[in-house]
């Protein structure tokens, strides 16, 4: 438990109500290619006033709401790095009994396709199961954002289905992807990664 908010890599840790988290905040929905890929809402310039808005959303309205560092080496004094946020949606109000959420997820340009995206997930799902228990945590994309949709059922999101052409984009309509897990699945997954390390240890030590 003393490593509940630390991954291989990455540190999670609460929005602040400083400049530095607002500053952050605002850069991150800034990001136009981000935002094109996570919101389906116009796009257009974002005031501070509108990003601050979103970093309280993050900050106090949902089930969990974090900032993704990375993890400072052990010799070094400096702290950890911002990289992105991740949240869980929280329930509407007398809807707690179905025990569901839905994971937002974004990670600053220079930070994309290192694996930081999937660690953050994976961890997000841990704490959503394990320490929140839920019973199903969804996932959304777009359908012209395919990286997204092979990174979901990698991780072992299932398909659930699409809205059609809901969404316009760059001069065409798109699919609105829904993707989801159950805590029996991620508990079935969860022991196999387990079972498949501890194999692993053991041929490996079975060659020294």
């Amino acid at each position: 438990m003393e490593n509940l908010f630390r991954s291989a890599r990455l540190v999670y840790r609460a929005v602040e109500d400083t400049p530095e988290d607002e500053a952050f905040i605002h850069a991150v929905q800034s990001d136009i290619v981000a935002m094109a890929n996570s919101d389906s809402g116009l796009l257009k310039p974002l005031s501070k006033k509108e990003s601050q808005a979103h970093k309280d959303y993050v900050a106090n309205k949902t089930l969990l709401g974090v900032i993704i560092c990375l993890k400072p080496t052990e010799w070094t004094t400096e702290t950890p790095k911002p990289i992105g946020t991740i949240y869980l949606t929280a329930s509407k109000p007398g809807d707690e009994h179905h025990r569901n959420s839905n994971i937002s997820i974004d990670i600053v340009a220079p930070y994309q396709r290192t694996g930081y995206g999937s660690e953050a997930i994976e961890w997000a799902l841990d704490w959503g199961f394990r320490i929140a228990g839920l019973h199903r945590i969804g996932i959304e994309a777009f359908s012209y954002n395919q990286g997204a949709r092979e990174l979901y059922e990698r991780l072992g999101f299932v398909y659930e289905g699409s809205k059609r052409e809901l969404l316009w984009h760059n001069g065409g309509w798109h699919d609105y992807l829904s993707f989801s897990m159950l805590e029996r699945e991620w508990k079935a997954r969860h022991e196999g990664k387990s079972a498949l390390d501890n194999k692993s240890n053991k041929s490996n030590k079975s060659k020294e």
